[in-house]
């Protein structure tokens, strides 16, 4: 018999008490956040029928709702990936067929936090490990494009049709351009340093998950959140502030005519407007609403955040040292073009939000 059986136990269900409790805090300020937000503006004398009444409440409204819902989720899916490792997911891709591989890849994306740029690490890994390129750029779309972040804050703030349709034209996107690109044999158009990498592969799955104690995959929990709120929340708070911006002074019939249904071109415009930038879902996802708040169309408005999110320029910066500029190129205008398929069919779904 283990002596510290009992300790265990009881420290087991400490930190479950602890996450009870932490829920019902959480689930009490975000029940909240609306009366919270009224109650500051009128201790400051502020009206919300002026503009930067409006722009105010939506910065102070918006700021802790993005953070109290990227903080459950990431604290939830850091529980997950504690079954999940990066090592168990090469083994599980590596040796998979097109098609089959492309759709697990995608998949595996949405349980995978990651954005643009830390994503491209395994992308590296899972090539070494001999995954097929295809699959391989399948999860590199998935992750930051589908993961349960964005998931979890559309369907916060839009609801569940807008998240679940996002989910699977988001999929349909990643395992299309994967099928594609391994369609198109572009394996010489890597790097020299990765085709040799690739010819000396191997791979081996991490078992320790399974033995891992609950009371650890709870507090691997609130490391992920430390880390990943902890190095967005900045991101977050900028993104909430040009959402407030936009939301209190923008015209509303200016966005309306530049990123709405009645303009086709809106949708590539919006595409190439995305790419330049950089961020993440939490971080663009307040823009987004605003943006819709002032007539945008959700479908233009849709293909925006996820260039932003899945073809940002620093990810092709990092893509260059491994992949060469052709397959690069290839890339790119394979998931553009994704992107506005999803852009339009939003648009056609969704007359109004």
């Amino acid at each position: 018999m283990n002596m510290n059986q009992p300790e265990q136990t009881s420290s087991s269900l400490k930190a479950a008490a602890m996450t009870v409790v932490a829920a019902v805090v959480w689930l009490l300020l975000y029940g909240n956040l609306e009366p919270a937000a009224d109650f500051l503006l009128g201790v400051a004398g502020i009206s919300r029928a002026t503009r930067f009444g409006e722009a105010l409440h939506f910065f102070i409204y918006e700021v802790p709702k993005v953070l109290l819902l990227l903080t459950g989720v990431v604290f939830v899916m850091g529980v997950v990936h504690t079954f999940i490792s990066a090592e168990r997911t090469r083994a599980i891709l590596s040796g998979r067929r097109a098609g089959a591989g492309n759709m697990l890849a995608a998949s595996l994306g949405i349980v995978t936090p990651f954005c643009s740029c830390s994503a491209v690490p395994l992308f590296i890994g899972f090539l070494q490990a001999g995954v097929p390129l295809g699959v391989t750029f399948s999860f590199l779309i998935s992750a930051p494009m589908v993961n349960e972040v964005a998931l979890a804050l559309l369907f916060g703030m839009f609801g569940w049709k807008v998240a679940l349709l996002y989910m699977a034209m988001g999929l349909l996107v990643a395992v299309a351009a994967g099928m594609i690109i391994g369609r198109l044999g572009m394996e010489r158009w890597l790097e020299d340093w990765v085709q040799q990498m690739q010819q000396n592969c191997s791979c081996g799955a991490d078992e320790t998950g399974d033995a891992m104690s609950w009371n650890s995959r709870l507090y691997n929990g609130v490391t992920h959140v430390r880390e990943i709120v902890g190095k967005v929340w900045l991101y977050i708070v900028l993104g909430v502030g040009l959402g407030a911006g936009i939301h209190g002074y923008v015209p509303e019939n200016f966005m309306a005519s530049v990123m709405g249904r009645d303009a086709w071109w809106s949708v590539p415009a919006a595409v190439l407007l995305g790419v330049p930038m950089y961020s993440n879902a939490a971080g663009i996802l307040p823009v987004v609403q605003a943006l819709l708040g002032k007539g945008a169309a959700l479908g233009t408005v849709m293909a925006f955040m996820m260039s932003v999110i899945a073809l940002s320029a620093p990810e092709m910066i990092i893509l260059r040292k491994v992949l060469k500029p052709q397959l690069i190129a290839v890339f790119a205008g394979v998931v553009a073009l994704g992107i506005m398929l999803v852009g339009f069919v939003f648009n056609a779904v969704f007359s109004t939000l």
